[in-house]
């Protein structure tokens, strides 16, 4: 009732990098970074907690989410665009093409783009970019016009204004009719909004319900994403309510899809509150898991996790998804009859849920799940942390595997499947787990029904055609479940009855109990409408072409390691300098990433096979004289495919949705491996006689695969062109293993230093390549690099990063422990900060007198260069903290 159209939807914010909105001549604090703000998850504008009352003077509103309910005002059909200034944008103008970064634009101040906060299109800040008649014109809503709720569908319910005739008049009415209607309007009172959609087949508005208590911290970064894309008003925090309201609200928008954001146990409460409601017809139900586990989304191909996959692309698939049948089964519950009531034990006379979609099981692995939840509700402090939990469950097991609790179950049930009593089996095997499974994952991503094969008496499993499987557990088969094994298949039926002569351990689709003795009758309840994750992207356009698709496609694929994507991925040019070539795969046009990663291991052991006598393979650059080197060093089994293909960032691909991706989807050309395992020490060639250091692991700019050596051409056997074998003499060898500075010993060496001093490009590199050594120092004790950063020679800093080793860039000098950055920080030389943060310079690193390169700008006195050095120092952080929450 109290919402106000162009309402922004504040979140507290401290990201240093983000100005205020209002600019320096009205903001009231002038851009102090200790300035508390706000960051408004709609359209994403910053405001200091101070300037709020200015913002209201300049009547900057957000986005509207709904139309006022007047009968005067006509009513709109279409949205206008919500445009806004930034001072930072990604991307490319829609007008010229170009890109809207500068240089140098760290300390800009300037307004660069328009964007629209609905339709994401962006324009320069020029007239002849941005024109007039882009102001009034309609919006199109953007790529996800077809998932987005318009704000005209939405309308806000005018409060009727009561008088003492109508009073009077609504005293009169006494009739039963009158009063229904009253009693409707009743109802209606409590909601202050109606959906009126129009319909279209084109259109499948979307309903997104997150549970942010669900993977962490990753729930409530999920919340503000979708309220960036989409109407926020289609947007729900189950935290603040349950899904009923949301759904009775939208429940006659046609083609509506929902997308549940949590647990398993978050798309159970949805479909209950489906089944309540009795939608007809039901919406389909898209999954994005968070957290661990997530059986359900598995099985539906959303993953076992959310890692890093872009919102964007998530709304895509929820929208082409295919819609599928998933079985509901009802659990009924009742006290063992044959007892009489003296001789029940104690225990819970009801389960958890009375409804499950994905398991319900007796035995071992609920007693440990028991275990935890009651350990858990006794002591929540000690169970703030994923890995704390993991190591309980495996404590919990291994106790009760050790003490065999659950040893004696198979004496204490019967189970009748269809008529057909397995009793006698059960007590055969001495089962210590009973399964009675709907979906073909279980435990995390286990499959215990497996792959029946050619077995006569048993189908393959399937969620959708009315019948559960029964599977029975030893210890033994429980711990193959990890490796690849399954249960035994008892029975494949439509009907359960299950009696139970004590108290028992169970769960239904996770919710432990231990339930007393008791009759429990499982029967098929209903099917509910869920969206499975296809493979065909039905967008992309070269998929939707069959004559487009190449018979073959040849492939580089380029191998970049952990710290390098952690620092790195937000700039995707420098990430791809960055790579490592691991060679060339020739694939089919229609290879899905599952196949690709058969090729790759592929290349793999030829690349060992070939260097079984050597300890490098050289491969030669077209446009370079210097050999360089692959990377042969064997992938770990944790490596990941990127998807190269979005415009603001790299991401990962879920191992486990690797068979719904083609090679196509993220990318023409060249594949991006991530290896958390990656040590870079491979060596870059150089002329016979230079002393050469080794790139490290650490920096940013190892044996960087520039542009230029992009255009070299690699053999389809991944190994390219082999130049000689060129062994480094041991004396520089040694130096470069040490690590340390020497004084120049020779007359290159001399000549080199001087060049440096004086700034003399040509000359210094004349003195590389006669062999002077890169690792020499001054009288003053300091590196090349201190010298080049201090003089503010930019060409000569650049060089040195492009040829020398990884260990100059954060060396600190013995007097004052100053770092390179620490140099032209003092001096102020802008430049040169920028060529070394990119590079991969430490912005933590303190000097002697506990200062960082940002303190050091600050007390030289140029505030533009101590944000610039701030703001990469809080972003580098960000993102280390961005891939700790990725699951």
């Amino acid at each position: 009732e109290n919402a106000v159209n162009g309402e922004h939807l504040w979140l507290e914010t401290n990201v240093s990098g983000d100005l205020c909105y209002l600019g320096e001549e009205s903001c009231q604090v002038k851009f102090s970074k200790s300035a508390l703000r706000r960051k408004c998850a709609a359209c994403k504008i910053v405001v200091h907690n101070a300037c709020m009352e200015q913002l209201e003077k300049i009547n900057f509103h957000c986005k509207p989410t709904f139309r006022e309910g007047s009968s005067r005002s006509p009513r709109e059909n279409f949205v206008r665009h919500h445009w806004v200034h930034r001072r930072r944008q990604e991307g490319k103008c829609k007008q010229c093409g170009k890109g809207f970064q500068q240089k140098f634009s760290f300390h800009s101040k300037e307004i660069v783009a328009i964007s629209c906060s609905w339709c994401k299109l962006a324009f320069h800040n020029k007239v002849t970019c941005f024109m007039l008649h882009h102001i009034e014109e309609p919006c199109s809503l953007g790529a996800h016009a077809a998932v987005i709720v318009p704000p005209t569908w939405i309308i806000k319910v005018k409060k009727p204004q009561n008088s003492l005739k109508t009073s009077t008049r609504r005293k009169k009415r006494t009739s039963f009719k009158r009063k229904a209607s009253k009693r409707g309007n009743e109802d209606n009172k409590g909601r202050p909004f109606v959906i009126k959609p129009i319909s279209s087949p084109l259109m499948k508005p979307l309903l997104v319900f997150v549970n942010p208590k669900s993977g962490g911290n990753q729930g409530t970064k999920v919340l503000q994403m979708f309220m960036w894309y989409l109407n926020p008003r289609q947007v729900f925090d189950l935290s603040q309510e349950g899904p009923r309201d949301a759904l009775e609200l939208y429940r006659k928008v046609p083609n509506l899809r929902i997308l549940a954001c949590g647990g398993d146990g978050t798309v159970g409460w949805i479909l209950s509150i489906l089944d309540e409601l009795q939608l007809s017809p039901p919406p389909p139900v898209a999954v994005l898991p968070l957290g661990t586990g997530n059986d359900l989304a598995r099985t539906l191909n959303w993953g076992g996790g959310y890692t890093d996959e872009p919102v964007s692309k998530i709304l895509c698939h929820v929208e082409d998804g295919t819609i599928v049948q998933l079985d509901r089964w009802n659990l009924q519950v009742e006290r063992n009859p044959d007892l009489p009531q003296d001789e029940l034990e104690d225990g819970a006379r009801k389960l958890p849920l009375s409804v499950f979609n994905n398991y319900f099981s007796l035995g071992f692995d609920a007693h440990v799940t028991l275990e935890f939840h009651e350990s858990r509700e006794a002591n929540p402090e000690k169970f703030n942390s994923r890995f704390r939990n993991k190591m309980f469950y495996a404590g919990a097991a291994f106790t009760d595997f050790l003490q065999r609790s659950s040893r004696d179950l198979s004496k204490h049930v019967k189970v009748v499947c269809d008529g057909t009593d397995l009793t006698p089996k059960i007590q055969e095997l001495k089962f210590q787990c009973i399964v009675f499974l709907n979906i073909p994952r279980y435990c995390a991503g286990t499959m215990p029904w497996g792959n029946p094969g050619d077995h006569r008496d048993f189908e393959p499993q399937r969620h959708d055609d009315g019948y559960i499987e029964v599977i029975g557990f030893t210890m033994a088969s429980l711990a193959a479940l990890q490796v690849g094994g399954h249960g035994e298949r008892l029975h494949q039926c439509r009907e359960v009855t299950l009696l139970t002569y004590k108290s028992i351990p169970m769960q239904v689709d996770g919710e432990p109990c231990r339930l007393a003795p008791s009759l429990i009758r499982i029967s098929l309840r209903n099917q509910a409408n869920m969206v499975q994750k296809s493979k065909r992207r039905t967008s992309m356009p070269l998929l939707n072409d069959p004559h487009s698709i190449p018979d073959r496609l040849r492939i580089r694929v380029n191998r970049i390691n952990l710290q390098e994507y952690e620092g790195l991925h937000y700039d995707k040019e420098k990430l791809r300098e960055a790579s490592i070539p691991l060679g060339i795969i020739v694939v089919r046009g229609d290879c899905d990433l599952e196949t690709c990663r058969m090729y790759i291991e592929r290349l793999q052991e030829d690349l060992q096979s070939a260097t079984s006598t050597t300890q490098r393979v050289h491969y030669q650059d077209q446009e370079s004289s210097f050999p360089r080197v692959l990377s042969v060093q064997r992938l770990s089994p944790r490596w990941c495919f990127l998807d190269a293909t979005s415009a603001d960032r790299f991401y990962r691909i879920d191992r486990s949705q690797e068979h719904l991706h083609f090679v196509t989807e993220i990318s023409q050309d060249e594949i991006f491996i991530l290896d958390p395992e990656l040590v870079m020490s491979q060596q870059v060639g150089t002329p016979p006689g230079r002393p050469l250091g080794l790139k490290d692991a650490g920096n940013q700019i190892s044996d960087r695969w520039n542009p230029a050596v992009r255009k070299r051409m690699l053999s389809d056997s991944g190994l390219g062109k082999i130049s000689p074998h060129y062994e480094v003499p041991d004396k520089q060898k040694d130096a470069s293993q040490t690590h340390m500075l020497q004084s120049p010993v020779s007359s290159e060496d001399q000549a080199l230093l001087q060049a440096v001093i004086a700034g003399d490009l040509l000359k210094f590199i004349e003195c590389c390549k006669k062999g002077a050594n890169l690792l020499i120092q001054g009288p003053d004790h300091c590196s090349l690099l201190h010298h080049a950063a201090k003089t503010g020679h930019g060409e000569i800093v650049k060089y040195i990063l492009e040829h020398g080793p990884s260990e100059l860039l954060d060396m600190t000098d013995s007097e004052t422990g100053e770092t390179a950055l620490h140099k032209a920080a003092c001096q102020r030389h802008r430049a040169v900060c920028q060529l070394l943060v990119d590079a991969g310079a430490s912005l933590r690193k303190t000097d002697s007198k506990g200062k960082t390169p940002r303190d050091r700008a600050q007390q030289a006195g140029d505030p533009d260069l101590a944000s610039y050095l701030e703001s990469r120092q809080n972003y580098q952080m960000v993102s280390h903290e961005d891939l700790e929450t990725a699951v």
